[in-house]
Parts: structure tokens; sequence; C-alpha cells
């Protein structure tokens, strides 16, 4: 056993408490007040019988960007008039994965619930061969679509925008926004085995801790870390493999390990994640659900983590290979189960900022402000240095304290501005009494690495 491990166990005497006598862990007092809406204004009326011609768009990246290039996409048919022609998906990115709309989304069901919406068909009409393509820029507004777009989509009747990816503005007329939150929230649904699959592992889950279990998007994966240009204890070995790693972005500048740490933009290791979920009062009878791709260090680098966690568990722990074997060879299907488990988890612990974790926060926060728990990393980076110079109820107590204000509550004061992490237009609240009194928690936006961004501020935008 690693000096490490030895120290949590001595400090923890693997306490067997349960975990439920913790106040507030598992839901937010005051989640009650709050409740999904997403129902547009009196002013806001279904698309014209005439149309300014079809819309084509081509979503890139993994699962959960390729969810917001979609949400978007009926937005901007919403804002031209145009008819949407189902969204093609990318092939060609990092995660070189080759299934279509249909194959992951209810696609008939994405065009019901959105009639009264947009116009969408499945396929663009044969006598439209050649659609021009152009690209937009980054968050751009109506005003832009409709001054650049629009006479273009008119002109040639079809139009096809590439690499749609953050291509609309976050800060949209509310009608607009509630439809964003139609679209993610409602419109898509997953294909039924896709759904069948990750209901069942929720099932499972629930079946083995008698009720309830946290969900942790781990992140921990040698991309992450090496793009992070951080130090997490590895030596000289670390280092250099890292190093490796980072040589396929060519104009990644070398950051300071410490300072990175410092300013919190590294992912808490797996032995820290643990340690952060026992002391803010989750025992060793508590079952995780890990959703994770390849681990940086491997089983060696989880042994700490699972041993603060016995019960710990991951969609290929939970399902035979014979299940799995339809979703396996496709990463956005296996996005896409991690992503039902962890909506539908009692508690959500994110270990990053990049698109599964903005959005799955953004989601449980409109069903109902369901636990989601982020490291304070700034703080929290530096705090795990100290945990060796104190005992374990001070370091609790501290921790719990760095931590308010990053526990999901419905009255979080936050800067973000993403409708996707933060769909506040989208919540209502039953009464003001909350409101009356102030109850705002904490008071710092986090700062976790989000590689997500970075990668699209180097990747070229012709």
């Amino acid at each position: 056993m690693s000096a490490a491990l030895f120290y949590i166990f001595f400090e923890l005497g693997q306490d067997q408490r349960d975990s439920s006598t913790s106040d507030n862990i598992w839901s937010s007092k005051l989640a009650d007040y709050y409740y999904g809406c997403n129902k547009p204004s009196s002013n806001y009326s279904g698309p014209p019988y005439a149309t300014n011609g079809f819309l084509l768009i081509q979503a890139s990246g993994g699962l959960n960007q390729q969810r917001i290039g979609i949400t978007d996409a009926v937005v901007v048919a919403r804002i031209l008039n145009a008819t949407l022609v189902v969204p093609s998906l990318d092939h060609t990115s990092f995660w070189k994965d080759n299934s279509n709309f249909s194959d992951i989304f209810d696609i008939d069901w994405f065009i019901a619930t959105l009639a009264q919406d947009v116009r969408i068909v499945k396929e663009l009409p044969t006598r439209l061969k050649n659609p021009i393509s152009l690209r937009v820029p980054r968050k751009s507004t109506p005003h832009y679509y409709q001054k650049s777009v629009l006479p273009t989509l008119v002109r040639k009747n079809a139009v096809r925008l590439t690499k749609f990816d953050y291509r609309l503005a976050n800060n949209l007329s509310t009608d607009l926004q509630k439809l964003r939150c139609r679209v993610n929230y409602d419109a898509l649904q997953f294909t039924g085995p896709i759904e069948g699959m990750g209901r069942t592992l929720v099932q499972r889950m629930k079946s083995m801790s008698g009720g309830r279990f946290i969900a942790l998007h781990l992140r921990y994966e040698p991309d992450m870390l090496a793009f992070s240009g951080c130090y997490y204890g590895g030596g000289d070995r670390e280092v250099r493999e890292l190093a490796s790693i980072r040589k396929r972005w060519k104009n990644l500048r070398v950051r300071s390990p410490e300072r990175e740490r410092r300013n919190g933009k590294c992912p808490l290791t797996p032995m820290e994640v643990g340690l952060m979920l026992r002391a803010l009062g989750f025992s060793n009878e508590t079952y995780l659900y890990v959703a994770s791709g390849d681990i940086y260090g491997g089983e060696s680098t989880l042994a700490p983590l699972r041993a603060l966690f016995p019960h710990f568990f991951t969609k290929e722990s939970l399902a035979s290979d014979k299940e799995m074997e339809q979703f396996s060879r496709y990463s956005s299907r296996m996005a896409a189960i991690d992503y039902i488990v962890c909506n539908q988890s009692d508690v959500f612990v994110t270990n990053n900022n990049g698109n599964m974790a903005r959005i799955l926060a953004g989601h449980r926060r409109y069903a109902g402000h369901k636990r989601t728990i982020r490291p304070n990393a700034k703080k929290l980076g530096s705090f795990f240095g100290l945990r060796q110079e104190m005992g374990w109820e001070q370091f609790a107590a501290k921790l719990r304290s760095l931590q308010k204000g990053f526990m999901g509550d419905p009255m979080e004061r936050s800067s973000r501005r993403d409708i996707f992490e933060n769909p506040r237009v989208c919540i209502c609240d039953k009464t003001h009494e909350v409101e009356e009194r102030g109850e705002w928690m904490g008071d710092e936006e986090d700062e976790l690495f989000n590689i997500d961004e970075v990668l699209l501020e180097h990747e070229p935008d012709e």
C-alpha cells in the first residue's frame, strides 16, 4: 500500500457512517422551489407556410459538441425561416465515429416535437443537388445570419453551413433561448436501444445501492492531461509521456504547472476526487458510477479512488460484452449511455468543464436542480498539498467550506452566461421567498480547464 493510501485509511479509519446523516449532500433544500419551463410567449407563432429555402448543417466534434450544434441549427433555421434538413454529424474528428443522426437520436421524435417551431425534413430534395457551402464565424448574432446568410439562401434555395460548432451567439431573445431548451431537453431523445441500455444501467445501480448513487465524469484521459500543461506527480516518466502527446498541438505554449494548478486549471486526480467526496460526507458505502475514457496510468491511478469507494462501477462492469456489442464500436453511442446514467444519477460530479459536463449541469438544473458538484479547483488545487499537515476532521471541515458555492444549489451565483450550462431563462420558481431572503451561495466562477474550448482556439477556422 502506498504512503498516500496508508494516510487515507489511517485518518479515515475506514469510516462506515451512513452518508445520509450529512446535511444536504444528496440534494439541495432549495431545489423544490424551481422547475424547468420552456413554453414560448404569446407573441411566438408557428413557422410560416412559405420557406426561404433549405438549411443543411454539418455538426462538428464529439457527441456533446454535436448536441450544441444541432440545438443551434434549429434556432438558426427559425431565424432564417428555413426548412432544416436533419443535421449531418462529423465523421472525421478525433473520435472517428461514423454514426449518423438517426443512429443516436430518435429522428421522428425530433421532427414531430419541433413541428410548431421549424420545418424539418430528413433529406434535401433531389432537385437541389449542389447546395452552396458557407462557413460563418463563431458566436454569430441573428443579425449576422439575416444579413450575410439569408440573401444567399433565398437566391440559391439551399445553403450548407459547414463545421457548425458554437456558431450562434449565446445572448438571444427569450423566445429563441426557450427554443434552445425545447430542442436540447425535449426534442433530442436518444434512440430506443441507447435509451434502453442507459436506463438498464441506472436500474442496476439503484438496485445494488438501495436507491441512490453518484455518477462521476472523471475526464482523466492522456490528451486532457497533456493539454492542461499540469503536473500530476508521476515523475520523469509522466513529464516525458505528456510532453510527447503535447507535440500534436504545434502552437501550444508551454505553461508553468505550478501556476496552472494555483489558477484552478488542472483537473483533480482520482485520489483527490475521492478525498473531496469523503470530506463532503459520502461514506465508503456509497455506490459510484464512473464515466470516463482510458485513464492515464490505468488501474494504478484509479486504485486510491477504488479504495475510498469500493462500490465502483463503469458501464463495462455493469453490462456484459454481448449487451454492449451494438454500442462499443461507436464512441458517440457509448458517450450517450454515460450521459443517460449521469443525468439520472442522484448526484453528478464533474472533474472538468468540457461539453458533457456543461450540458449535464444545465440539464440537471432544468430537471429540478439535481445535485451537481464541481470541484472549486482554484482553491482545492493548493489545499490538497496541505492535507498531511492537518487531521482528517480539520481537513474535511476546511474542504466543505471551500466547496460552498460549488455544490449545484439553485441560488449559486455564477458569471457564466452559457445557456447550455446555465439555462436560467428556462427555469421558473414557484415562489419569490428564496430571492427575497437573499440566499445566494458563493460568488466565484468555476475555472476548471476546458479542453473543448481550447482545442477550438487552436484549430484552423477558414
